[in-house]
């Protein structure tokens, strides 16, 4: 039996041969042309004034939160649908990460849900395009402006999705992609971080190259201590290829998600919602399943028939450690980790075959 993928990649090994050829025939593996032009590549794309590459987008959400000087006694609200690592940067750095509920439909914090939990202690915000959705980024944004909080956009897994006709990466203070094999464009590893300001920037260029800012004589100036969380030519290489197709992309999945919903919504499966001002690029399709539905039961009946899926994604608050530590309770988040499932989405699947697939796993229940 052939295993349906959850995801496949939008690269492949023809695509990248020449130029992989030609660093391993220059040596310059790290700090070369790809990795500047990527940096160019993604500045044009998103409308951002400065691209930083980074090995993660979690390295990348952690060296934001450094630049904005985030430590012991400091609070960052944070969405409380996503993956752990948004939680988890803030917690690394001594700071209190408080969780924001999310909308049920959009899947994503609302302005009005985090106006009360702003005060003294909060020194920023982030907010997450959940599974890609940046449905309410604006909103945040503007509360954020008003109250003169920094607002860093975890656009993990947002590439390509906009709201009112502005891309993700120029919209937020700060903003962090993944390239994790999970995402429309994929370096094996790697993210960015992008920002309109300039001395930012400069922090940003000097930091994710170990302190290191012009030269001394013949040698780097340290002008301060740093670290080493560049990505390397080999996956430029990938994340150029990819994003030259991204729009072809963005198509597709949409076109799949159609599919899907014209399938599922009469069996009583609902659709992650966007606002119509939205531009999803469908990162992740996920369905809350129908009431009554197993929504364990349903991933092991596709895994049994072939078809790979898992949930939308985690309610942070409600994981073992931060349950022990903070004792949250955030009803929607919650309930989306419980009944939500992710399927399989890229250009090929067979829709049906995977809808067939969740009507025999409903039925012999």
């Amino acid at each position: 039996m052939n295993t349906i993928r959850l995801m496949k990649p939008y690269v492949s090994f023809d695509e990248v041969e020449a130029e992989f050829r030609s660093v391993f025939s220059s040596g310059i593996f790290t700090r070369g042309e790809h990795v500047e032009a990527f940096r160019k590549d993604l500045a044009r794309f998103t409308g951002a004034k400065h691209v930083h590459l980074a090995t993660s987008a979690t390295t990348a959400l952690w060296v934001c939160l450094k630049l904005l000087g985030i430590g012991p006694g400091d609070e960052v609200v944070i969405s409380d649908f996503s993956f752990p690592a948004t939680a988890n940067v803030v917690e690394d750095l001594g700071a209190r990460p408080v969780f924001a509920d999310v909308c049920r439909d959009t899947y994503n914090m609302l302005a009005d849900t985090l106006a009360p939990l702003l005060g003294p202690r909060t020194k920023a915000v982030i907010f997450v395009d959940a599974l890609g959705n940046p449905s309410g980024l604006h909103a945040i944004s503007t509360l954020c402006r008003s109250r003169g909080i920094p607002l860093i956009e975890d656009a993990a897994c947002a590439i390509g999705s906009s709201e009112a006709d502005q891309r993700c990466g120029s919209i937020a203070d700060l903003t962090c992609f993944s390239f994790h094999p999970r995402k429309l464009i994929s370096t094996g590893e790697g993210g960015a971080i992008t920002t309109n300001r300039d001395d930012w920037s400069q922090w940003l260029d000097m930091k994710l190259s170990h302190g290191a800012r012009g030269m001394k004589g013949v040698a780097l100036d340290f002008v301060d201590f740093g670290y080493n969380f560049r990505l390397p030519e080999l996956q430029a290489v990938m994340g150029r290829k990819q994003l030259a197709k991204i729009e072809d992309i963005l198509v597709e999945r949409n076109q799949v998600r159609d599919a899907y919903r014209a399938m599922l919504e009469p069996m009583g499966f609902v659709a992650q919602r966007a606002h119509p001002d939205v531009r999803f690029n469908v990162q992740s399709l996920v369905f809350a399943v129908p009431p009554g539905c197993s929504r364990d039961g349903l991933i092991a009946g596709l895994k049994a028939r072939g078809v790979e899926s898992t949930i939308g994604t985690y309610s942070l608050s409600a994981t073992t450690y931060y349950t022990a530590k903070y004792a949250v309770n955030n009803p929607n988040s919650r309930w989306l980790e419980a009944n939500t499932i992710t399927l399989p989405c890229y250009g090929g699947v067979d829709v049906q075959v995977v809808c067939n697939a969740i009507q025999d796993s409903l039925v012999s229940r």
